[in-house]
């Protein structure tokens, strides 16, 4: 089985999606279900737990809105002409509190904390099921993969906003939300989930595909200290995976048929066989069928190629790196099935001298259809390992020479030379810079480093980006208004 795909209903009550494994689950009357009736064996358990990944694959996020916020700000984009002004505003940092697609972000992920907030809430229930229908590590492996969930969601609140509501419980009756947290409560949060999750979860090897694994715990806590800027405390969850290696070829990463692969420690799961009906209208809620993603039409060069890699990325590689041939496509290069066809696109009416081939099935076939059904690596190997030579590199009594030698091992995969031992810690920070825009490009991270390394305002020169400003994104003009804990003085700066 490729993956474990969703059937998702609603629970009435609470307005949250539900969603179960296709081969061993049938729901009949599901608006039936209640929470007070809810939680009574392993099925509702799963359900419930199921409906908190469903909020990854909201527009708001992974099937459409997130990639183009990301890969738009950090400028690994530039905009053909028919770029929808929303997503041309990512460019120009022109966007305020009142994009939409900002507000589907944060919608998505609060309403994916509160569906994981009602596993956690819930979780005396379902520790009181009795063993004999659903056994006690289940019951902790369902609870946890709640908490990675919460913990992920607030990851991307906090990255992107900062201060923010913390909420771990249900709203109550009467909507009103909560007044702003500061982020080290947040994080503070963050930790806290991952590592009551750690325990139990349970080994990729063991665990079914797309679910969260306790690898996939220790390597986000690890990215979590990274942020925070904890090195030591960092490599310690880096270094407790263990099963993890990287890919022999770079683009088995970017593949359906090569999904949760060797390299892939946590994935956004998408497969278009199992439903799309929703995918036009689920922008927030993780409600219905919403199995694909919409990357590689808006990317697509044989499609609405709204976008295209920038200049000042594709400038980036060095001569012989193969991951260049394989994250884009040039003039002369062949696609479609069988290679059967040659590309003969650029430059685009934007400017653009070459194509996304990262996520598309361009590989396969001639056009997207707007369904894609590839799963987007959030975490991957060669990631940690860039993120364990960053920690060896910055801490305390570190080696320069070891963090090389992490370096080294994604760039030997690239077909590049190894870099040399003996380097500074300002040579290595540099080549570390480099590594991860060339390694990662398209893949929503680059926004976050240069924020966190404090260097965006020098590589984001040009285009209008405001130091003090635009490190965050505006809170929602929605939330503000509709929450009376929060007014336009906790509005985020500038905005």
């Amino acid at each position: 089985m490729k993956k474990n795909k969703i059937i998702l209903t609603i629970l009435a009550l609470i307005g949250l999606s539900v969603s179960c494994n296709e081969d061993s689950l049938e729901l009949t009357n599901p608006n039936e279900l209640l929470p007070d009736s809810f939680f009574q064996n392993p099925i509702q358990v799963q359900s419930a737990v199921n409906a908190v990944y469903s909020n990854l694959q909201t527009q708001g996020l992974y099937s459409r809105h997130m990639f183009f916020m990301m890969d738009n700000m950090s400028h690994e984009n530039g905009g053909n002409t028919q770029l929808e002004a929303d997503k041309r505003q990512y460019l120009d940092f022109s966007f305020d509190a009142s994009h939409g697609a900002i507000g589907a972000y944060w919608e998505s992920c609060y309403r994916g904390i509160n569906k994981a907030n009602f596993v956690v809430e819930n979780s005396d229930k379902i520790n009181a099921i009795l063993p004999s229908v659903m056994s006690d590590d289940l019951k902790q492996k369902a609870i946890g993969e709640a908490k990675f969930l919460r913990a992920l969601f607030y990851f991307f609140i906090v990255t992107r906003f900062g201060d923010a509501p913390l909420v771990t419980v249900l709203p109550p009756e009467d909507g009103v939300g909560p007044a702003k947290s500061t982020s080290a409560e947040i994080y503070s949060l963050i930790v806290k989930d991952l590592q009551e999750a750690i325990p139990v979860l349970l080994e990729k090897g063991d665990e079914e595909n797309g679910r969260a694994t306790k690898g996939a715990a220790h390597a986000l806590l690890g990215k979590v200290y990274l942020f925070l800027e904890q090195y030591d405390d960092a490599l310690t969850q880096f270094n407790a995976l263990s099963g993890y290696e990287l890919e022999d070829n770079y683009f088995n990463n970017f593949m359906e048929e090569t999904e949760h692969g060797v390299e892939s420690i946590f994935e956004i799961e998408y497969d278009d066989d199992f439903g799309t009906s929703a995918q036009w209208n689920s922008d927030r809620s993780g409600q219905g069928p919403n199995e694909a993603t919409f990357r590689g039409q808006e990317y697509g060069f044989n499609d609405w190629f709204n976008v295209f890699p920038s200049d000042d990325l594709l400038n980036e590689y060095e001569p012989d790196d193969i991951r260049f041939e394989q994250s884009f496509y040039v003039n002369g290069d062949t696609f479609g099935p069988g290679g059967s066809l040659e590309v003969d696109h650029f430059p685009s009416n934007g400017g653009g001298n070459a194509g996304w081939s990262k996520y598309c099935n361009y590989y396969k076939d001639a056009n997207e259809d707007q369904t894609s059904g590839i799963n987007f690596k959030y975490l991957r190997y060669a990631d940690v390992l860039l993120m364990m030579a960053e920690c060896e590199s910055m801490r305390a009594g570190g080696s320069q020479d070891v963090a090389i030698g992490y370096i080294n091992q994604v760039r030997d995969r690239a077909g590049l030379d190894d870099l040399p031992t003996g380097m500074s810690q300002e040579q290595v920070f540099d080549a570390l810079v480099h590594e991860r825009k060339v390694e990662l490009a398209g893949e929503q991270s680059r926004f976050n480093d240069i924020i966190r390394w404090g260097i965006a305002e020098t590589e984001l020169s040009g285009t209008n980006f405001q130091v003090g400003k635009h490190e965050l994104l505006p809170i929602p003009q929605g939330e503000i208004d509709s929450n009376i804990n929060i007014s336009s003085a906790d509005q985020n700066p500038g905005y």
